[in-house]
């Protein structure tokens, strides 16, 4: 079946800066990669806003008011070192939050066999009421408790590859026995949390902490001993993946040092499981990757991967 590309221009228009590495570039590099003609199949769709009720079920509603509120009208606000408002930041994040969103949909009414997002800014550093790490609100949460509200699912999965925890998405998840979180992450690193300990409510939550310099072989090894079989046990409804490709080689803001052909393996294997369990029923989003020639390639070979299913 068909690949879906959920984007919108509005996510271009969440500018914290030329020099932050989370910049309009980043989405700017992936979308032209991905016009290549070998990827003339990819069906592109445009992102829809998200509705308060669909951000309200990861969000408390105070913090999606204040959050839009504080978007500036000119110039930036800044929430903390790392996070940074523009005017377009507003429409920015209702677009990326609402594409999740609209691919759960397209995947669950059979429309498309699987779906990868293309939006920023990111979102599995987002906290029930607090943005940090670049990021605005949880989009893979999103578009995980829309799946249970608008379709009835109940066991959802969220798989992290990027190469910082994902300590907003566990946050949402740890006292919910039918949301599993797995994350493979540098240790030490930003955010600090991800610990092999952190297991939730009911062994709910897997970190796998790799070190520095660990490379393609012990990424994947971690993911056939420890992810898979944890993630098949769980048997989920559906499977959502958050796609950062910052763990590559060339990325500037780590050095977990993986190759861009891991993430076509990856996403192969995860499409793979899925299939097994839940009809091949599968979204990923993208979060982080600051290197633009490594970031395109990885997401390319992701994408791939997908239509590959």
């Amino acid at each position: 079946m068909t690949t879906f590309l959920f984007t919108h221009p509005a996510c271009l228009d969440h500018d914290p800066g030329t020099q932050h590495p989370e910049n309009p570039a980043r989405l700017a590099a992936i979308l032209a990669r991905l016009r290549a003609p070998e990827f003339a199949a990819l069906e592109w769709r445009e992102a829809p806003r998200a509705a308060d009720a669909q951000l309200e079920r990861a969000h408390p509603g105070l913090y999606v008011r204040r959050l839009l509120g504080a978007v500036p009208p000119a110039g930036r606000a800044r929430l903390d070192g790392d996070t940074i408002l523009s005017p377009g930041s507003g429409e920015a994040a209702l677009r990326a939050a609402g594409a999740v969103c609209a691919a759960v949909d397209a995947v669950l009414a059979g429309e498309a066999g699987n779906a990868f997002c293309a939006v920023r800014p990111p979102g599995h550093h987002a906290e029930p009421g607090r943005a940090m790490g670049f990021c605005l609100f949880n989009n893979v949460a999103v578009g995980a408790f829309h799946a249970r509200a608008a379709h009835g699912l109940t066991r959802i999965a969220v798989i992290d590859f990027d190469v910082h925890h994902g300590n907003g998405t566990q946050a949402m998840f740890e006292r919910d026995p039918d949301a599993f979180y797995a994350s493979t992450h540098q240790w030490p690193l930003y955010p600090g949390t991800g610990g092999a300990a952190e297991t939730g409510i009911s062994g709910n939550i897997l970190n796998i902490p790799l070190p520095p310099g660990s490379g393609s072989r012990d990424f994947r090894a971690a993911v056939e001993s420890a992810l898979l079989p944890r993630l098949e046990a769980f048997a989920p409804d559906m499977v959502l993946v958050s796609a950062g490709f910052d763990a590559h080689a060339a990325d500037p803001l780590a050095g977990l040092e993986l190759a861009t052909k891991d993430y076509e393996w990856v996403t192969g294997r995860l499409c793979a499981l899925a299939a097994r369990c839940c009809g091949g029923r599968l979204v990923s989003t993208l979060e982080g990757g600051y290197d633009l020639d490594s970031l395109a390639d990885s997401a390319a070979a992701h994408v791939r991967a997908l239509m590959a299913v």
